[in-house]
């Protein structure tokens, strides 16, 4: 169970952070947050989606490591199946919290229980000044620009709802063995209601990069294969003949 724990000096004086980390943290995690400016480089390797959480009508962007819960494909033997690792996921062992000393202010946060955190690791926070160290200015700005890319990330979000451009999709696997799957409650951009904006509204969209995100998340859709061919490749039984996404329509959601 992970410790998140805001990083003061005065009670982490001492902590160090180990120079070889691996992601084994997330090695069980079927989905990891990802945001718009990462789209691009992510969609060379995962499929991206918006999920819904639950009880609310807030989405947010993910892309998709399993199949299943607790599965993760591209970990195996401390090594990643791809050549980009998103932002959350490469930031561990830190990552962005509330300042419990300061109403509405985000900080940077650490996890205590973590394995590569603990007096005798490499990296001091502070120095015998109690000064920030480079290592961890350097943390700081990363945790900066994660925390930059995911305000960018709902402000793209709230342009696709205000342009009712989310399509509900489902994704079907087929298995070997004969059995079949769907995984629901997944969303990309409705490629109909894209094609149909108004001149004015695609020249907006142009001019603000909006098109960037959105023809990467709609290209990410094919790494779907990717996820087939690692669970094919991995010691699971459950091997796959056939897996794809298709658009829940209204007719089904009534069913």
């Amino acid at each position: 169970m992970a410790n998140i724990t805001p990083i003061k000096k005065e009670t982490h004086q001492n902590i160090k952070i180990a120079t070889k980390r691996d992601l084994s943290n997330v090695s069980n995690q079927h989905i990891a947050p990802i945001t718009a400016p990462e789209y691009s480089q992510a969609a060379t390797s995962y499929p991206i989606v918006l999920v819904k959480d639950q009880g609310t009508e807030r989405y947010r962007s993910v892309v998709m490591l399993g199949l299943e819960a607790g599965e993760n494909l591209y970990y195996k033997e401390d090594s990643w199946s791809a050549v980009y690792v998103p932002q959350s996921i490469s930031m561990s062992p830190f990552s962005l919290g509330l300042d419990p000393e300061k109403e509405k202010t985000l900080t940077a946060c650490v996890d205590l229980d973590s394995k590569f955190v603990g007096e005798d690791k490499d990296h001091e926070l502070f120095d015998a000044e109690g000064n920030d160290t480079e290592f961890f200015k350097g943390v700081q700005d990363s945790l900066g620009r994660l925390y930059d890319n995911e305000v960018m990330n709902e402000k793209f979000i709230k342009e696709l709802l205000d342009n009712d451009l989310l399509l509900e999709l489902e994704l079907n696997v087929n298995f070997a063995a004969g059995e079949t799957k769907k995984l629901v409650g997944l969303y990309s951009v409705d490629e109909k209601k894209l094609q149909a904006l108004s001149d004015e509204q695609v020249l907006d969209f142009h001019k603000r990069g909006l098109f960037i995100p959105i023809h990467a998340m709609l290209g990410s859709v094919g790494q779907v294969n990717r996820l087939a061919q690692l669970r094919n490749q991995s010691e699971s039984p459950a091997k796959i003949n056939a897996i794809r996404f298709t658009p829940v329509t209204a007719e089904a959601e009534k069913k």
